[in-house]
């Protein structure tokens, strides 16, 4: 089994900042990328921010330049720093891992359970 346990949500005035923390654990092999979606009220889930075991890094065009991934020095954890937070910000952000199991397995993709962040005017 897989688990990818997210924390630091919460509620925060507009101009606030969150830090989200996500990590992997149970049997992986290899870790590809790792990222951050979103999925607000009667909205598809989107892609907020992603980075891969090399260090490349992909953001939403409506985060960049207020939100910052990183992965921890071990390797199977992901952070999401979200400053200059605003209420459009406001979601249930789940934590994503594109990962092997064994040497011989597909990539496949795990899914945090979410963790919701609101953003008051």
């Amino acid at each position: 089994q897989v688990q990818l346990v997210e924390s630091g949500g919460g509620l925060v005035q507009a101009g606030g900042s969150l830090r989200l923390s996500c990590a992997a654990s149970g049997i992986i092999f290899r870790i590809d990328a790792m990222g951050w979606y979103r999925q607000a009220p009667g909205k598809q889930r989107e892609l907020v921010a992603a980075v891969t075991s090399g260090g490349s890094t992909n953001y939403a065009d409506s985060v960049t330049g207020r939100f910052t991934i990183s992965r921890g020095n071990a390797k199977n954890t992901v952070y999401l720093e979200m400053n200059s937070l605003k209420p459009e910000d406001t979601a249930v952000y789940y934590c994503n891992a594109r990962l092997r199991r064994s040497y011989s397995s597909a990539y496949a993709d795990y899914w945090g359970q979410g963790t919701q962040v609101t953003v008051s005017s």
